[in-house]
């Protein structure tokens, strides 16, 4: 299983097993997917997790060409839930992020 909210947490140096952050994250995941939705990506109606039960597929439908929405979520999360203390690394997250918003762009409406 390729849980959303285990998977960020493991990018976020958190390991599984440790809960305590948990609601914070998923309030800071959900907010990225509610981005991705006006980006066009994901289920029309949106998508929430509220756990670790929800997986990549389930949001991505295994589309390989959006897997750089992992990354995208990953990066917003990282600035809200744990930002950089160098202005420096907080302006190069947010250029990537600004590259992977315009990709997911690209990739979801192509004309």
């Amino acid at each position: 299983m390729d849980s959303i909210l285990t998977s960020i947490k493991k990018l976020l140096g958190i390991a599984e097993e440790y809960e305590h952050f948990d609601p914070d994250i998923v309030m800071y995941i959900n907010s990225a997917f509610s981005v991705l939705t006006q980006l066009g990506v994901g289920p029309e109606e949106g998508f929430r997790i509220e756990d670790a039960s929800k997986t990549w597929s389930e949001f991505l439908y295994d589309d390989p060409r959006l897997e750089f929405v992992k990354t995208f979520i990953y990066l917003k999360v990282k600035l809200t839930f744990d930002p950089p203390l160098s202005s420096a690394v907080m302006e190069a997250i947010n250029r990537q992020i600004s590259e992977l918003e315009w990709r997911i762009n690209v990739t979801v409406d192509p004309d």
